[in-house]
């Protein structure tokens, strides 16, 4: 833009231009071009918020069966459960049952039954836990106290009972002085029955 002012030069009028160059459009941005070049920098820049990730859900310590289906219990003993209750065969082919049905458990409290069976190599031993849902362990702890963890299983639909079994090593007179706890899944202690010699046979 041009403003002209009037000057005298020896009583002459003369008219000077002065110009005023306006502001380059080379260099510096405008106020609103370097606010958003400020903008863009800075959301460039921001890390993106972590996403939280839901806790893995905690693994059922029962295993579910169906009815009449076999169990590999190891060193040649099978296990299976009916409606009726528990079965199982050691090596020899023997098949024993311990019912639930016919009144000598009381399934109204929580409660735990032990059985064995072995010789000079070892122990196997098994039984019912009754009278609750939500079991979570079964331990059998010997004299010295040494514990061997049970491995739990179920009917579907998870009764109010199920078995446990476990293999010790042959110690005293076949199942040696071993107390079996039932706990809780929140690790309750639920039922007990203290140490007893179990002869080697069948209980």
């Amino acid at each position: 833009m041009k403003k002209y002012w009037p000057a005298a030069v020896g009583g002459v009028a003369v008219v000077a231009a002065v110009a005023i160059a306006a502001p380059s459009a080379v260099g510096a941005p405008t106020g609103t071009r370097a606010a958003a070049e400020t903008r863009t920098a800075t959301t460039a820049t921001t890390a993106p918020k972590a996403t939280a990730k839901a806790p893995a859900p905690a693994e059922d310590p029962v295993r579910t069966v169906r009815p009449g289906q076999r169990v590999d219990a190891g060193r040649g003993f099978t296990v299976w459960l009916t409606r009726k209750g528990k079965h199982w065969t050691g090596p020899d082919g023997y098949e024993n049952f311990r019912s639930v049905v016919d009144g000598n458990i009381d399934r109204s409290e929580p409660g735990v039954s032990h059985q064995s069976e072995g010789d000079a190599t070892g122990v196997f031993h098994s039984g019912l836990y009754y009278g609750t849902r939500k079991a979570g362990r079964v331990e059998l702890t010997d004299a010295e106290g040494h514990r061997t963890v049970a491995t739990l299983v179920a009917l579907s639909g998870r009764p109010d009972w199920g078995v446990w079994y476990a293999h010790t090593p042959a110690a005293g007179n076949g199942g040696g002085s071993l107390g079996v706890t039932l706990y809780d899944r929140a690790g309750r202690l639920l039922d007990e029955l203290p140490g007893f010699d179990f002869p080697t046979g069948r209980g």
